[in-house]
């Protein structure tokens, strides 16, 4: 039986080597020990949202504590927030309304031990936390979470995929403990009104299991979309705990509770319709004793499918309940994914932490729910990811980062992607609880299997690339009726007008039309993402009519919109082809009006999602080239300029995805040491190893990838195999690609006054890359590299798509002073990729 869910591929013997090799290079050193899982967890006005609690890699059961405002990943770091209990599923980074939160258990203490004297829904068991000086005495590292209430209460969780086991340690005054479980609460108060309830007893009428099932909404999706969620609670641990009783519980709008030690199942269709939650009460007369305190031990299976099927699941994935046993499988796993990235031993102990934290995060997310899918998925044989949420935020870090590592992942999630295909008629963008989510802008899981096609067309480890490109040409050819909701694009209009007008009633298209400026930029990098596909497999004539669309960015370009002394701004088209003028600094930082809705709301009619038209007027990453021409008529100095003023005029948003990439935009006017500085800049101002320590929602773990990137010293051109060259912030590293190879980065003459974030940089500090050099040739950009230059296997063609033999590579980066690199090389082909200038022209 093995606990974690791995699938098995005849053709992997090599990769099991390479794993055993990873497991063997990083076991001298625990790397989760440099794991911060509090990083993002701080209310402010940016909160992280990030979920600290105990998972596996991509696990499905995602166990933490809950508290009693606000917050769409259960957590808040804050002290002055009360506990309400430990739920089961949870996504990490996102906003919006919170996600899951299903089947909460907690501690309560009733009056004289009875069970029927509890108080037992949330508002009424909710508890503070030990404080130890101003924050709770919470503990959180890869696959542990722990929490201690202020009456010494402890609260523990370590899971496996699909699986949690809890453990409660009560304080030496608790006789006879007693659990509330919901049944019908989640974070978004979504429960629809269907779903059943089950105290499965022994011939002697004692509790064995609990058996939970409801209909939820999601946090991101439209009203009419529901998912089913399914828990069992195995509440004996063999001798060790014996139940007393049992009970179910309901509490009605007053606030009157009823407790039922009789009844032992209950329908949502028998609710009265003036009560509000609902749950089951446990008691125990027999628990382990530690310290002279109870403990209890439960194990908990969850499933999407049934609740047979969660306990299935946990005797499956749990069959001996040994907390310790599990929680040290789990370290074991994390330990396994961050060893693909080893660093030098003398790297700075702050940028350690800060990159093994963010390193964490980028493995959390999304969730494997593979065998579990339910809807139009059920019965699928493809893998099967939730938590995509959303790819809007993913595709421009967190895929490119996993393509570097993590292959045989990546290659999963890109079945997922076309398998949604091929189940719900589109590509998805934003599944979030099983369900389909809204669309922020373009359809950007093209991107995602773009990215991935280009790197990995020789191994493919699975996918179907067939699938896969029908899957892209479909997106690209028909309208999405539900674009919203549904993923796909609004293409008829998109390609009868070159854009979309912000004037067009589409009646063939549900749900509000809007952005229609930014997903006409981004439409434009997706139809890039197709085109390189379709270069690939040699689809020429799809490939020539992709390359036109990939262009029609230029037409939402206008040229008497002017701002800060600059013109030529992206602004909303009317079907007449005039514009219709907002101005370019609304939705930035700059913008004092308050009114100004920027967000997921009809009242949003900028024309632009989460950003400015200063913003996404670089949001180009196709055709710098074409972009510079366009907007600054090809002149060098002036470009610079308008990003210049885009910064010192407070229009950059360093909490959105928008702006990732417009820190490294000086590449493509061959001036690399600007760029050096604003990632330096933003980096050392922006992130840190507190709560706070990010600058805007995690977002999936976009966040975290993105600060991963500028660790490393690289940025992607997702759907392309290019990487721009910036800095390191380390000595040296070692990515270790689990079907590749490895490859480490030497960077030569590393100056670590570089990271001293308070000092400006001086005139002598060896801050930017000089030269590169790939297994001992000197290559003339030092602004660019390949993947295929990175991992040469990937390059290496095999017979039916086998997997080549890993390779390995050395880099080494010269690091030199700014006099000393004052361009990208001396050919104009150094330059970044562009396809006004041939970048890109074959894959």
């Amino acid at each position: 039986m093995i606990w974690l869910y791995y699938r098995t591929h005849l053709f992997l013997l090599p990769l099991l080597f390479l794993i055993s090799a990873i497991v063997i290079a990083g076991q001298d050193n625990d790397l989760t020990q440099y794991v911060n899982a509090f990083i993002g967890t701080e209310k402010n006005s940016n909160s992280g949202n990030v979920f600290p609690g105990a998972s596996i890699p991509f696990g499905m059961a995602k166990v933490g504590i809950d508290v009693d405002v606000f917050a769409p990943s259960g957590y808040i770091r804050n002290s002055n927030n009360n506990v309400t209990g430990m739920s089961l599923l949870h996504d990490s980074g996102t906003g919006a309304g919170g996600s899951y939160g299903t089947f909460a258990s907690m501690p309560v203490y009733c009056k004289d031990g009875s069970i029927t004297n509890c108080k037992p829904s949330k508002a009424q068991r909710k508890r503070p936390r030990k404080v130890t000086g101003s924050t709770p005495s919470d503990i959180a590292r890869p696959g542990y979470f722990s929490s201690v209430l202020n009456d010494d209460t402890q609260l523990e969780a370590t899971t496996t995929r699909r699986t949690a086991l809890l453990r409660y340690t009560f304080n030496s005054t608790s006789k006879n403990p007693i659990i509330s479980i919901d049944w019908t609460e989640d974070l978004s108060n979504s429960f629809r009104g269907t779903g059943h309830a089950q105290i499965i007893k022994d011939s002697n009428g004692k509790a064995q299991q609990i058996l939970l099932n409801g209909t939820y909404g999601s946090s991101f999706a439209a009203a009419q979309f529901f998912n089913h969620q399914f828990a069992c609670f195995d509440l004996n641990n063999g001798d060790e705990q014996i139940v007393d009783q049992s009970a179910l519980w309901t509490v009605k709008n007053t606030g009157e509770t009823t407790i039922n030690t009789e009844k032992s199942q209950i329908d949502a269709s028998e609710f009265d319709s003036d009560t509000s939650q609902h749950g089951v009460l446990v008691s125990w007369q027999k628990t382990n004793v530690v310290d002279g305190k109870a403990q209890l031990l439960l194990r908990v299976g969850v499933s999407f499918l049934s609740a047979e099927q969660a306990c299935l699941n946990a005797k499956e994935e749990i069959p001996t309940i040994d907390f310790d046993m599990v929680a040290n499988k789990s370290t074991a796993a994390w330990q396994e994914k961050l060893s693909r990235v080893q660093l030098d031993s003398t790297t700075d102990p702050t940028i350690q932490k800060l990159l093994y934290s963010s390193l964490y995060r980028g493995f959390l997310t999304p969730s494997n729910a593979t065998h579990e899918a339910q809807g139009v998925f059920t019965g699928t044989t493809e893998p099967y990811f939730d938590s995509l949420y959303c790819t809007w935020d993913t595709f421009r870090t967190f895929f490119p980062l996993l393509s570097l590592t993590s292959a045989q992942d990546y290659a999963d999630i890109t079945r997922s992607y076309t398998d949604g295909w091929r189940k719900a008629g589109f590509i998805p963008e934003c599944r979030a609880n099983n369900l389909p989510g809204y669309t922020q802008g373009g359809s950007d899981g093209t991107n995602v299997m773009a990215d991935f096609a280009v790197k990995y067309r020789n191994a493919r480890m699975g996918v179907n690339f067939d699938d896969l490109y029908a899957a892209l040409k479909h997106d690209a050819t028909f309208d999405s009726k539900t674009f919203n909701n549904g993923g796909g694009r609004q293409i008829a209009v998109y390609e009868k007008y070159g854009y979309i007008p912000s004037d067009y009633n589409d009646t063939e298209v549900k749900g509000l039309q809007r952005f229609q400026s930014s997903r006409t930029a981004e439409y434009a990098y997706n139809d890039f993402g197709i085109r390189n596909v379709a270069l690939l497999l040699g689809k020429m004539e799809d490939a020539a009519r992709w390359t036109k669309r990939s262009l029609f960015y230029k037409n939402v370009f206008d040229k008497d919109s002017e701002s800060y002394g600059f013109s030529n701004f992206m602004q909303k088209r009317l079907m007449n082809g005039n514009f219709d003028k907002e101005s370019p600094i609304i939705c930035s930082p700059a913008d004092t009006n308050k009114s100004h809705n920027c967000f997921y709301d009809a009242q949003n009619t900028y024309g632009f999602y989460e950003s400015s038209s200063w913003e996404y007027s670089f949001f180009v990453p196709h055709d710098f080239a074409g972009l510079i021409s366009l907007i600054a008529n090809n002149s060098i100095s002036t470009f610079i300029k308008r990003i210049d003023t885009f910064f010192e005029r407070n229009l950059f948003r360093s909490d959105d995805e928008p702006s990732f990439q417009t820190p490294v935009t000086y590449h493509y006017a061959n001036s690399p040491s600007r760029s050096v500085a604003r990632v330096r800049k933003l980096v050392l101002n922006e992130f840190n190893l507190t709560a706070g320590g990010i600058p805007g929602n995690d977002d999936g773990a976009a966040m975290a990838t993105l600060l991963v990137m500028h660790l490393l010293g690289l940025y992607p051109v997702p759907s392309t195999r290019e990487y721009l060259i910036v800095s390191p912030f380390v000595p040296s590293y070692t990515l270790y690609n689990t079907l590749l190879g490895n490859v480490t980065f030497k960077a030569q003459d590393f100056d670590p006054s570089f990271l001293q974030g308070q000092t400006p940089l001086q005139n002598s500090t060896k801050a930017y890359v000089k030269s590169v050099t790939i297994n001992g040739k000197v290559q003339t950009s030092r602004c660019k590299i390949s993947f295929d230059d990175i991992f040469p296997a990937a390059a290496a063609k095999t017979t039916d798509n086998t997997n080549p033999p890993p390779q390995n590579t050395e880099i080494i980066f010269e690091m030199g002073t700014q006099a000393e690199v004052t361009d990208c090389g001396p050919d104009p082909s150094d330059l970044p990729s562009s396809m006004s200038t041939g970048g890109f022209a074959s894959f």
